[in-house]
């Protein structure tokens, strides 16, 4: 068994291999950058080692001050996470050549897996179904629009290294496809130095279901069955659960041997998960879902597997990766009750859901469920990495019972300064149709605005941020009356949003339930179904921006990757100005209304700062 074990990763993976790690008597080592010296895995570890400056590129993601450290302090394994290096077939390898144990798939599995056009030609071979789509050599755009054409409208823009979302685009319409392939090609280059796509026939009602599969080095394979998916942003994944809604047990047993049978082709050894794409506009059935692509690594959506089998995958990773076979056979291996797992993130959805960056002054995620989260409060949610605050799991008897207990897990989350999406879950949770399991990757899409909480607070809740400010300054009860021609005296507070204060006399207000929060003696904040209120009780002057109302301002730190407007042009509402990549994002801003260009700073290539002045648009005159 291992004895030492580095962990090549951060945030709450890292911590989640911790825990497994010292449950089964396992030293553990952490790697940092700059970023997170005290991060809470660094804080959590029996040692930690210094990597380099914050950014991923010169820190988590260079191989060598990695294996490097693992020397230092004499770890015999190193341990992935996901995301990062993990998928790295020269990464795996150079592991190995050094003499370490390597937990994750054998080099060889993630090179034949790692590229989709090459993976998608083996497993027609090993009689998987796969997609019907194009995946040539010819990458000349002239020869991609014409299988396009050739597929049919909606195609979908795959990179071949691609994953987690990153270099995909779904075209409509012949006229969109080249825009669309640029766009597609340039995010594949940044972010996997690959720009080579395949195509996808677009699945108009989609589903996406994945099967956790298992190998190790005594040629044992199984499945741990399956999870859903289908809830994405952006072909991100935002909800996930096992096992998946609406599927019978022959199409289990067809798309769980056809997992198994991928990953035999590869020789797999350790945790990976097939990725399938369901065409469920007749349900789940066994001949509409195709292959898309394996992770030869552990996922984020693990723990709903582990919630319904009792399985610690990365306890088997670990066991599997020092020699042992798998411990269970598969006629072990079974479903009990119903997990649904909601990664919370530090951003704003009435924003576009940009990342929040920032300290994490108030931290509280209850006590329900089960929580996997690599910050406490008084940590801070860096721009430098994935804004993920947590994943909030719960298991039920029941699929209604993980939801309710997950909308209720939501609901109760308490953060502060950073901005969250915990009010948006739990609408998407609530909706009926995720109740009634109608679901497909275009869910979140289709409600649009209608998960976006309402960020204007009720009665209720500013009558709770008076009581609140009251309690804080230690008035715990209103006055008696006094001589005020016959009028009682009260206790009134002043709450002010945007400049605008309000005056509020909880006394007076209609019966309201007390609501956690917090006050200081400049603001009171609320917490209330996932949001937090904030209110000034105070004016607070100085350092507010000054720019007028046509100015495009740098919603985060980010790189100005395409500036379409000159100086002086004349632009209608909604055209596109520039673009912003920031987080291993574009963001498109756009005119707020017609007019003119003035002002132009932003110049492609250029780094920005949040709240910097890119432009200004003064508003075309009446006439």
């Amino acid at each position: 068994m291992i004895q030492k074990l580095l962990i090549a990763n951060r945030g709450e993976i890292a911590c989640r291999i911790i825990r497994t790690a010292r449950e089964m008597g396992i030293t553990t080592v952490a790697v940092y950058s700059d970023a997170d010296a005290k991060a809470l895995h660094v804080r959590s570890a029996d040692e930690a080692v210094h990597i380099g400056p914050s950014p991923a590129a010169e820190s988590y993601l260079v191989g060598e001050k990695i294996i490097a450290a693992a020397k230092q302090t004499r770890a015999q394994a190193i341990h992935p996470g996901y995301g990062f290096l993990s998928e790295n077939a020269d990464f795996a390898q150079a592991v190995k050549d050094a003499g370490l144990i390597w937990v994750g798939a054998p080099p060889s599995s993630i090179r034949a897996m790692g590229l989709k056009d090459a993976a998608k030609k083996l497993m027609r071979e090993a009689g998987v179904p796969v997609t019907p789509g194009y995946d040539g050599d010819d990458q000349s755009a002239e020869r991609l629009r014409q299988e396009a054409d050739a597929i049919g409208y909606p195609v979908l823009i795959k990179a071949v290294a691609g994953g987690g979302g990153k270099g995909m685009r779904k075209v409509d319409a012949e006229g969109d496809f080249l825009s669309a392939l640029e766009s597609c090609r340039r995010e594949a280059k940044a972010s996997f130095g690959n720009d080579d796509v395949i195509l996808e026939k677009w699945i108009t009602s989609p589903r996406h279901i994945e099967v956790q599969v298992f190998g190790d080095s005594h040629g044992n394979h199984v499945h741990l069955f399956e999870r859903d998916c289908s809830l994405q942003r952006r072909h991100q994944k935002v909800i996930e659960e096992a096992p998946a809604p609406g599927m019978d047990e022959a199409t289990r047993e067809e798309i769980c041997s056809a997992a198994v049978r991928a990953a035999k082709a590869v020789d797999y050894e350790g945790a990976g998960t097939i990725e399938f794409i369901a065409d469920a506009s007749e349900g789940l059935r066994a001949d509409r879902i195709f292959f898309m692509e394996m992770n030869t690594r552990l996922q984020v959506e693990h723990p709903v597997t582990e919630e319904i089998t009792g399985v610690d995958l990365v306890e088997w990773q670990l066991r599997v990766a020092a020699g042992e076979p798998i411990p269970k056979k598969q006629d072990e291996l079974s479903i009990a009750g119903w997990a649904i797992e909601a990664r919370l993130y530090a951003e704003d959805p009435s924003k576009g859901f940009l990342p929040s960056t920032g300290p994490l002054h108030h931290l509280d995620l209850g006590h329900e469920g089960r929580i996997e989260t690599g910050v406490e409060e008084g940590d801070e949610i860096s721009p430098h990495y994935d804004p993920m605050v947590a994943k909030l799991v719960a298991w039920g008897e029941t699929r209604d019972d993980a939801i309710d207990q997950l909308i209720e897990m939501t609901d109760g989350v308490e953060i502060w300064s950073v901005r969250t999406n915990a009010a948006f879950l739990g609408n998407a949770l609530g909706e009926d149709d995720f109740a009634d399991a109608q679901l497909d990757t275009g869910f979140i899409e289709a409600k649009g605005d209608a998960l976006l909480a309402d960020p204007e607070p009720n009665d209720a809740i500013r009558a709770a941020a008076a009581d609140i400010a009251l309690l804080a300054a230690g008035v715990t009860e209103q006055p008696m009356a006094g001589f005020r021609l016959n009028r009682p005296l009260r206790l009134t507070v002043a709450l002010g949003q945007g400049g605008e204060f309000t005056t509020v006399d909880p006394a007076e207000a209609a019966p309201f339930e007390p609501l956690p929060g917090f006050a200081d003696d400049a603001r009171v904040v609320v917490f209330a179904d996932g949001q937090a209120h904030e209110f000034d009780l105070a004016a607070r002057g100085g350092g507010a921006l000054a720019a007028s109302d046509g100015a495009i301002l740098a919603p985060m730190p980010g790189k100005v990757i395409a500036v379409d407007v000159a100086d002086g042009a004349s632009v209608t509402a909604g055209q596109r100005l520039m673009v912003l990549e920031a987080m291993k994002m574009e963001h498109a801003l756009t005119a707020p209304f017609d007019g003119t260009v003035t002002q132009l700073v932003a110049t492609e290539g250029a780094q920005v700062q949040v709240e910097a002045v890119l432009c200004v648009v003064e508003p075309a005159s009446e006439d």
